[in-house]
């Protein structure tokens, strides 16, 4: 049975412990034994190197040098990792090694929560298949990336908030690899009632399972 731990915490309004519930109870339809814990310290375990997927929602936050190395080689040996939002794409500012990993980095929101319109770009590709272009109402993030990452969709800025991102095309969901571990990112999900929609839901679940070794 594959095996996947959840790690919650961070800003209370991103609903991180909701989040966590509701991914605990898709990766357990899943198939998945899972593990919630509410510390960073989980990833100083060295256990974690025998997972098969690794869920961060801890927005801002800090890990403390050892926890994020264990972290950083558990996903180099082949431990999947999958993440959403700020939960793992604003977590732990200040560690460089960490963004390393998931390959983007918050910037900002402008605008705060708006309507906009995610673009599939790899509509081939099985976490993207049968889905379309679709309406979405939330905090559009604007995000420091790695080129290196495999785009799946994209957001357009306008130029409403910000005047001179006016034009922006924004990475929305990727997937890429560190080391042998697999890593799939979505900047959907600001609260837990955003799992409602299909797409978004869909999407995520499809990446943590593709993550997952």
């Amino acid at each position: 049975m594959r095996e996947a731990l959840i790690v919650w915490g961070g800003w209370s309004g991103h609903e991180p412990q909701e989040c966590a519930h509701i991914i605990r109870d898709m990766l357990q339809e899943d198939g998945f034994k899972v593990y919630l814990e509410h510390s960073t310290e989980a990833f100083a375990d060295p256990s974690i190197h025998d997972l098969s997927l690794i869920v961060p929602i801890m927005t801002m936050s800090k890990i403390e040098k050892e926890e994020v190395k264990n972290l950083s080689e558990a996903v180099q040996n082949g431990v999947g990792i999958a993440g959403y939002h700020g939960g793992a794409g604003d977590a732990f500012r200040e560690s460089v090694e960490y963004q390393f990993i998931i390959g983007g980095q918050w910037v900002a929101h402008p605008g705060n929560i708006i309507d906009y319109t995610v673009n599939i770009t790899r509509p081939d590709d099985p976490l993207m298949e049968e889905i379309s272009d679709f309406p979405y109402k939330s905090e559009q993030y604007y995000m420091h990336v790695d080129p290196s990452n495999e785009v799946l969709a994209t957001t357009t800025f306008n130029g409403d908030h910000a005047a001179w991102i006016d034009g922006v095309v924004m990475p929305v969901v990727w997937k890429r690899k560190h080391g042998k571990g697999r890593v799939f990112y979505s900047s959907l999900g600001h609260v837990a009632s955003e799992f409602d929609v299909p797409q978004m839901r869909t999407i995520f679940r499809r990446g943590a399972n593709w993550a997952a070794r």
